[in-house]
């Protein structure tokens, strides 16, 4: 059985979710404030996160940045807050989607099953060593690790994803239609482009590799992504 932790401050919205999540047959772990989350955490296992980013005293983007530091389970945002710098803020703090309020429960549900399957996959693949080295870069699949000029670097579960399939297709142009498709299991749309863009600027970012020409992973206008070989 999955464990669901739900943090939200609108106890209408976490009492809805936690009815639609244990009907799915999922153990829900539902908080109305984020105080004592990462005592809790400490102690209990969690596989999948839904935070609000709205609540008083500890909103949900230093939440997560708090979650991120120790745990790499999927973070899902609820947030109130429609403009594309807050949506883009959320993803690079290290969340993996975001939902705006009010949204539908069934979609929420669907993302939730989606995030967990790709989760899944660095579980279930632990006793297969794969492991892929170019040039500063060495990334682990059996391990989940990714090494950048021998330093340890911390990937999400999303990022991870996206670096290890441009590594195995290295010299290939991996189109975003492609990309979308393999890591987050949905059909490709025009408006996910920045969804996409978010993940690989942060990536960038963590490998140092943020200027006018990245060394590492190259971006092909209106295609996709490449990681030369």
């Amino acid at each position: 059985m999955k464990n669901i932790l739900i943090v939200d401050d609108e106890k209408d919205i976490a009492d809805l979710i936690e009815l639609y999540l244990t009907n799915e047959n999922y153990k829900v772990h539902k908080f109305y404030s984020p105080e004592k989350i990462m005592e809790y955490l400490t102690k209990n296992q969690i596989d999948l996160a839904i935070l609000d980013i709205m609540m008083p005293k500890i909103n949900g983007y230093d939440l997560c940045i708090k979650i991120r530091q120790k745990y790499d389970f999927p973070i899902i945002f609820l947030t109130a807050k429609t403009q594309e710098i807050d949506k883009i803020k959320g993803l690079s703090l290290g969340a993996d989607d975001y939902v705006e309020k009010p949204f539908r429960i069934l979609e929420l549900m669907a993302r939730v099953k989606s995030h967990l399957r790709r989760y899944n996959i660095y579980s279930q693949n632990k006793n297969i060593n794969n492991e892929i080295i170019i040039r500063e870069i060495k990334i682990n699949k059996d391990k989940h690790e990714i090494y950048f000029g021998g330093k340890k670097i911390n990937l999400t579960p999303t990022e991870f994803l996206i670096m290890w399939y441009l590594c195995k297709n290295k010299g290939r142009v991996v189109t975003n239609d492609e990309l979308f498709k393999v890591v987050w299991k949905d059909k490709y749309y025009e408006a996910d482009n920045n969804t996409i863009t978010v993940h690989i600027r942060h990536i960038r970012e963590k490998l140092n590799d943020t200027g006018n020409n990245p060394k590492y992973i190259k971006t092909i206008w209106g295609v996709g992504y490449e990681i030369e070989k």
